[in-house]
């Protein structure tokens, strides 16, 4: 049976990556096959392209070259270790994927979701993830998170500042509504148990409805 891809969105500070290790963890305990990966990144190359995309010192880039250069990390991504293991009928937890693309670059940067998402659509052809989940958390709370958070990465987007990622957070509604049998919301404004149940229960609904 083929895999399942779900994929993991949110503007900073909003927790995904830690819920994600953790859910990755709990079910694999449980007998569940899974791959946990990030994006840009998971494989040599495109963490090679995520340093440059995230370097702090490259302010100049431009905005058209930063959405290139993540669909084509992502496209290096997805042939060589996404695609794989979805054959092997494996779990997929993935650290964003298009979506980010068209929030961050398609809306934020004011490229246009629609023309972010076609250059996106080239590189990765119909690979779609099965859900995706939004974790919903105010830009302010997000950023404060970071804050207290001394060991997490830090990033060029760290260096924007807070209408930026306003604007991240409304283009993530208008995802909402674009793909709304695709993309659902969790409230990551809540502890970190809670969230991890909320999403623990959807998963295991997933996983069942296709066994």
């Amino acid at each position: 049976m083929k895999g399942l891809f779900i994929t993991f969105e949110g503007g900073e500070g909003a927790g995904k990556s830690s819920i994600l290790k953790k859910l990755a963890e709990n079910l694999e305990d449980e007998g569940y096959d899974v791959l946990t990966t990030r994006e840009p990144g998971g494989i040599d190359i495109a963490e090679k392209i995520r340093h440059i995309i995230l370097d702090p010192s490259h302010t100049a880039m431009d905005g058209r070259t930063e959405a290139l250069l993540y669909a084509a990390a992502r496209r290096q991504h997805l042939v060589e270790k996404v695609l794989p293991a979805l054959d092997e009928g494996k779990i997929v937890l993935c650290d964003r994927f298009v979506d980010s693309s068209l929030a961050y670059q398609g809306y934020a940067r004011g490229l246009g979701i629609d023309e972010v998402y076609e250059i996106n659509k080239f590189a990765i052809e119909d690979c779609m993830p099965d859900t995706t989940l939004f974790f919903d958390i105010t830009p302010e709370r997000g950023l404060e998170r970071i804050e207290q958070n001394k060991g997490r990465e830090q990033n060029r987007l760290d260096l924007e500042n807070l209408q930026f990622h306003h604007t991240v957070y409304e283009a993530y509604q208008k995802l909402l509504k674009k793909f709304p049998d695709r993309i659902s919301v969790v409230n990551a404004d809540q502890s970190f148990d809670d969230v991890l149940e909320d999403v623990t229960t959807r998963m295991k609904q997933w996983i069942h409805s296709r066994s």
